[in-house]
């Protein structure tokens, strides 16, 4: 499904207005019937508080107060502008609820009076802003929305919670609570990334007649990741095959105290579905690997003393994968020295076969000028915002040998825009580094060279533990030996990642959840999305 901005549904209203002779007032009138309905399907029969602006939002409202009171609901307008000043339909449906017999005062009567008001079984309706708001909320409507979030009941909100960017889902100074948002046509960004996703409630997408070729435009650049996408894509088994054809993964990992971060990656990379997984690692950590390993082989590597790679070992990699592998994994616990930096400039600078770079190996490049340019090998990239954020200082001031000056409050404040921009974040430097990025945000957004972006739906709170990134990190690599396509393997592997999260939640509780529980639930989230008699979420 395809995620809009706040201007590409304004395009989408105004091209099914002007070009499809579609009126805006029936547009408002479809949309106001759709949250009408839902509150008739959601709670009981209770008194309607309803906030309305002055534009679009306000009169979406104005329907929904009108229907309600027409099927005997008790209602009450708010209305946050002088009824002199609506325009459009806005003034049409308020002329028109004001006919129905619907209550509406100014805003200022529940400002002064909400103790009185707010009495007994009610709910809010929220149809205050919309999705058009561009700066911080404040005045009388920051008080309207402090007075609903004061107020304890349940609210529904009328496309987007007021006070939140549908753009970056941001908190614009401050912004309804609700606890269901109907949305009309498609889901906005505001409404899936955090912490609008938080103030959305329960989301519904509804239908008011939008054209579809107008709703899945190439021209909208940013999808939400769905079950019955996901599912179409995973790779067949084919019955005449064996290991060699589901591909032959490297994976670099692991240092002395992270071993852990090597072992649980090798193992879920055979979980998704690689036929052959190779573990480099230091020649100092040998023996302790040898002794841990099971269906995995490792490749000794030349180490130093204190259990970490030596620069020798970039020729080593770099022949194995020539001769042996498809595919090179490295970062996840590796350590970050002057030696990970040469290993990691060789690669990037020598190797032909496709790279994924996590952890160590993210931190390893940052700050590095020109290094993706470099680079002919497709790269995937699985940074977390910290590690974004050193991402984001190639190209910043130098000091000796091209590194990054970023002092670490500039590395900070980075992380936090990264955060609080999630989407165009990832989108800019997967089109600028012609890199495929994996950015594990709250939800993770995977981004393409060629300017798309898709946002995961799946994953809990409880896969905040040390280890999952090292688990998507071998899942992503184990679809990428078997597809060679970094798209649909970043696609399998972080929606898999989360599902297999999901249903370990549901079977251990969020707070108890470690890395390796996602690791044992791969088997049954493959099962979740290719055999429809089997359910495992609901």
């Amino acid at each position: 499904m395809k995620v809009a901005t706040a201007e590409e549904m304004r395009a989408i209203d105004s091209e099914t207005i002007n070009n499809y002779g579609i009126p805006g007032v029936v547009l408002m009138e479809r949309a106001g019937l759709a949250v009408a309905a839902k509150v008739k399907e959601l709670v009981d029969r209770v008194n309607v508080i309803i906030v309305a602006g002055r534009g679009n939002n306000g009169g979406d409202g104005l329907v929904v107060a009108r229907n309600l009171r027409n099927d005997g609901w008790k209602v009450k307008v708010f209305l946050a502008a002088r009824p002199e000043d609506l325009k459009g339909d806005a003034l049409l449906q308020y002329k028109t609820a004001l006919k129905f017999g619907v209550e509406i005062e100014p805003v200022q009567d529940l400002i002064g009076n909400s103790a009185l008001i707010i009495k007994g079984h009610c709910i809010f309706i929220d149809a205050l802003l919309g999705t058009g708001l561009s700066k911080d909320v404040t005045g009388v409507f920051g008080q309207v929305i402090d007075t609903v979030n004061a107020s304890g009941k349940p609210v529904f909100s009328v496309d987007i919670p007021s006070g939140i960017s549908s753009d970056t889902g941001q908190v614009m100074g401050r912004a309804v609570k609700a606890a269901y948002t109907v949305t009309f046509g498609l889901p906005k960004r505001g409404h899936l990334v955090h912490p609008g996703a938080e103030y959305s409630g329960k989301l519904f997408v509804e239908d008011i007649g939008f054209p579809q070729p107008l709703l899945s435009s190439e021209k909208i650049n940013v999808e939400l990741l769905e079950k019955k996408d996901v599912s179409s894509i995973i790779p067949e088994r084919r019955r005449y095959s064996h290991k060699g054809t589901y591909g032959h993964v490297l994976i670099v990992a692991g240092s002395r105290g992270k071993t852990g971060a090597a072992l649980m990656a090798a193992k879920a990379c055979l979980r998704g579905g690689a036929g052959l997984v190779t573990l480099g690692v230091p020649e100092t950590m040998a023996d302790i690997f040898q002794s841990r390993v099971t269906e995995e082989m490792t490749l000794i590597l030349p180490g130093k003393r204190d259990g970490t790679l030596s620069r020798k070992a970039s020729r080593i990699i770099l022949d194995f994968l020539e001769r042996k592998a498809d595919l090179l994994a490295i970062g996840p616990g590796i350590g970050v020295s002057p030696e990970t930096e040469i290993i990691m400039k060789d690669l990037l600078k020598n190797a032909s076969s496709p790279i994924v770079i996590d952890a160590d190996g993210i931190n390893s490049i940052r700050g590095v000028a020109g290094i993706f340019s470099k680079t002919k090998a497709p790269l995937i990239l699985t940074p977390h915002p910290g590690e974004m954020a050193g991402l984001l200082s190639v190209g910043s001031k130098k000091g000796k040998k091209g590194r990054s000056k970023y002092p670490e409050s500039a590395d900070k404040g980075i992380k936090r825009d990264v955060e609080q921009n999630s989407i165009n974040t990832a989108l800019t430097f997967a089109r600028d580094t012609k890199t495929y990025l994996v950015l594990k945000c709250i939800p993770t957004v995977i981004a393409t060279p060629d300017g798309r972006a898709f946002i995961n739906a799946t994953g809990n709170p409880g896969m905040a533990t040390a280890g999952t990134g090292d688990v998507l990190t071998g899942m992503l690599s184990g679809f990428l030996s078997q597809t060679m396509d970094p798209l649909r393997s970043c696609i399998l592997g972080v929606f898999m990642h989360g599902l297999a999260g999901d249903i370990a939640a549901k079977e251990k509780g969020m707070h108890p959840l470690i890395a390796s529980d996602i690791i044992d639930n791969i088997p049954r989230a493959f099962s979740a999305l290719t055999d429809d008699e089997r359910t495992y979420f609901s």
